[in-house]
């Protein structure tokens, strides 16, 4: 078997590369940002991505976002998420995208190597290894506020154009780009199912819906 890991934490991530070598898992590419899982998983087409939630730059949902990115690239890849935080609205995503081979875990509600060793074979064998913790987050999910289906930073983002910001007002207060602004307001616009429309204005339409108006 060959693996990909994306992990940022230096010690965690030699741990699981040698947890892996010790059962005579291979990995072909480790690296620390979300953005670098694609190419690797690009070049090498492993038999498992395994990879945390919160990663460089911001720290809040690049290794979802860059584990759908990489089953877009590569599909029908498994992917075996292994993190501190359940992330809900990417994490619905990732487990309702129709396909096998998808795993969730917290990293502190893993108590047994021999139990981790069996969701990765599992899961790259196109099965599914869910953490009952996460599949009750989900779950609740459905009956909470459309807001909450947002990420921290499209929170973050729908807050300041409630304020008024334009788009790069509001790419020069979170220090991206101006393309990155505009995907996090089309995720926005999805999440909180407003379609586009000739009457009425989405952009409003999003800030009245984070100000609770009806």
């Amino acid at each position: 078997m060959r693996v990909v890991i994306a992990e940022d934490a230096v010690l965690l991530r030699a741990g699981v590369e040698r947890l892996l070598a010790d059962e005579g898992i291979e990995t072909v590419a480790a690296v620390d940002r979300g953005d670098e899982l694609v190419g690797a998983v690009t070049e090498h087409r492993p038999d498992l991505a395994i990879v945390d939630v919160r990663m460089p730059p911001t720290f809040t949902d690049e290794g979802l976002r860059a584990a759908l990115a990489a089953r877009e690239a590569v599909p029908g890849l498994p992917v075996l998420v292994l993190s501190q935080y359940v992330e809900e609205s990417y994490a619905v995503e990732l487990l309702s995208g129709g396909a096998g081979g998808v795993g969730y875990l917290l990293k502190e509600r893993v108590a047994d190597v021999a139990d981790f060793l069996d969701a990765v074979r599992r899961v790259a064998r196109g099965g599914t290894a869910i953490d009952p913790e996460v599949i009750a987050q989900v779950m609740a999910r459905g009956r909470k506020n459309p807001l909450d289906a947002l990420t921290a930073r499209e929170s973050e983002v729908l807050g300041l154009m409630a304020q008024g910001l334009s788009n790069s007002a509001i790419a020069a207060a979170l220090v991206v780009s101006h393309g990155a602004v505009e995907k996090h307001i089309g995720n926005i616009f999805a999440k909180l199912g407003l379609e586009a429309s000739a009457e009425e204005h989405r952009r409003v339409r999003a800030v009245l819906t984070y100000l609770g108006r009806p």
